[in-house]
């Protein structure tokens, strides 16, 4: 038997704010909230999910496991102004200059990057 992924755990100061954006970015719902964990996913509760768990502290270095996003019916310039004025702000970590996808953050500085090929190029 293999594994699945079935939760994404971002760590937030602000759980609410993060969930929010996510929530904007992805087009899902909030699914539960109890105990300051905010947990979002597709309306349809198809898996994963993200947990969105309040820290005491600030995010301080470079994110170990980012999620990487494919435009889905625009292209992945027009997909980073969409994220751009959600409030996604372009991170720096220290990708090549020709690198084909762009890195931003999320409000409180998790990076992801979005990729140039969009689902359309990919077919899925």
């Amino acid at each position: 038997m293999t594994s699945r992924i079935a939760t994404i755990a971002i760590d937030a100061l602000d759980p609410r704010r993060v969930a929010d954006f996510w929530i904007a970015v992805l087009g899902w719902t909030v699914l539960d909230e109890s105990d300051g964990i905010v947990t979002i996913g597709p309306a349809d509760s198809a898996w994963p999910t993200i947990d969105v768990v309040p820290v005491p502290e600030r995010k301080t270095v470079k994110n170990r496991l980012h999620l990487d996003l494919r435009a889905d019916g625009t292209t992945a310039a027009q997909e980073v102004d969409r994220l751009l004025a959600l409030g996604a702000t372009h991170a720096d970590v220290g990708q090549d200059p020709d690198s084909t996808w762009v890195v931003l953050a999320d409000p409180e500085g998790n990076e992801f990057c979005v990729l140039s090929r969009t689902v359309q190029d990919v077919g899925i």
